[in-house]
């Protein structure tokens, strides 16, 4: 039986298994995807917003090239981490269900079963997409997630979003030859577009490179086209591919069926202990993004990272003191 098993193998999950180990107290991470799953999805050769030491884990430095890492270092590092530490991580392998209860939990996966006697959530948000509840969202050009812009060089491209994923996919595909249209639901772009992407999407938008439509809604997705809805009324766009960067949320499903509760915030805030970060079912805790519920933007590596130590602390049976997270800055990155 493992002291803790650990739902997510992302930065926080890992650094969750390094604190048990450091504790003592035996981990096992389960995975249903690759090693830092969400990472490994981000477009090819990202760029981080955060400096190397504020997403660094273990107490390992994190050496990069330039100024901040990329997707491909992060990986790297924190594959290295992992490896240096001998962590018992299981992946492509899906939890299902849990049962029991504090000091004796039975965990079913793809693979097989498991015993534990806590278990610590940390599964993010990368992999539950905000969809578009609209005819045609479910058509093979549709996308939630953008790699890289050479699949879409002399295409159609459509961007769905007024944040920093639509800004950065709409300017990439625009430099590698794409016609590209962005699609905002509000009157502006958002607030929470970084200052130096923000003045290259608006000077393309006023010179007609990018053609942007705000206040404007899609309501069907077609084999060749798109219909949208704004203050002129409702007209086609011809369109290839619909990059809709909408946003991602947990998923509240699989919390709900292991037992986590929401507050009635308009958020779906998870109910755990602040200083502990054990939920309403005893024995199981929550660590990074997921704690945030909606406001996804809430707790990332910087800040989720730390969550590791409060958790292993309770579980080790140490005396834990809450940790004001309140007075760090909230991650503006979509």
């Amino acid at each position: 039986m493992h002291d803790i098993l650990i739902i997510g193998a992302g930065p926080v999950g890992l650094a969750c298994a390094i604190e048990a180990k450091h504790h003592d107290l035996t981990a096992c991470v389960i995975e249903k995807g690759a090693l830092v799953n969400s990472i490994v999805g981000y477009p090819a050769n990202m760029e981080f917003f955060s400096t190397p030491e504020l997403i660094e884990i273990g107490g390992y430095p994190f050496p990069v090239h330039g100024y901040k890492p990329t997707r491909e270092e992060a990986i790297e590092y924190y594959r290295g981490v992992a490896q240096r530490e001998a962590l018992d991580i299981r992946l492509y392998d899906r939890v299902r269900t849990v049962a029991g209860e504090r000091g004796g939990f039975t965990i079913s996966t793809d693979k097989g079963e498991h015993t534990a006697r806590t278990i610590v959530v940390a599964t993010g948000f990368f992999d539950q997409p905000n969809a578009l509840d609209v005819p045609g969202a479910d058509l093979p050009k549709v996308t939630h997630y953008y790699r890289e812009p050479y699949p879409y060089i002399r295409q159609r491209v459509a961007v769905i979003g007024a944040k920093n994923s639509a800004a950065k996919a709409a300017l990439d595909c625009y430099r590698h030859g794409a016609e590209v249209s962005l699609i905002v639901r509000s009157a502006t772009l958002s607030d929470s577009i970084k200052y130096w992407i923000r003045p290259d999407l608006e000077n393309r938008i006023k010179e007609g490179s990018i053609r942007a439509h705000f206040n404007t809604t899609v309501e069907e997705i077609r084999p060749a086209s798109l219909l949208v809805s704004g203050a002129d009324g409702t007209h086609e766009i011809e369109n290839d591919w619909v990059l809709a960067m909408t946003g991602y949320r947990p998923d509240f499903p699989f919390l709900e069926a292991i037992g986590v509760t929401f507050a009635d915030d308009g958020f779906r805030t998870p109910v755990f202990d602040e200083t502990t970060f054990e939920t309403a079912r005893r024995g199981v805790y929550i660590a990074g993004t997921v704690c945030g519920g909606y406001r996804t933007n809430r707790w990332f590596i910087e800040n989720g990272r730390f969550h590791a130590q409060q958790i292993t602390r309770h579980i080790a049976g140490e005396r834990t003191e809450r940790i004001h997270f309140d007075t760090m800055h909230w991650k503006t990155e979509e």
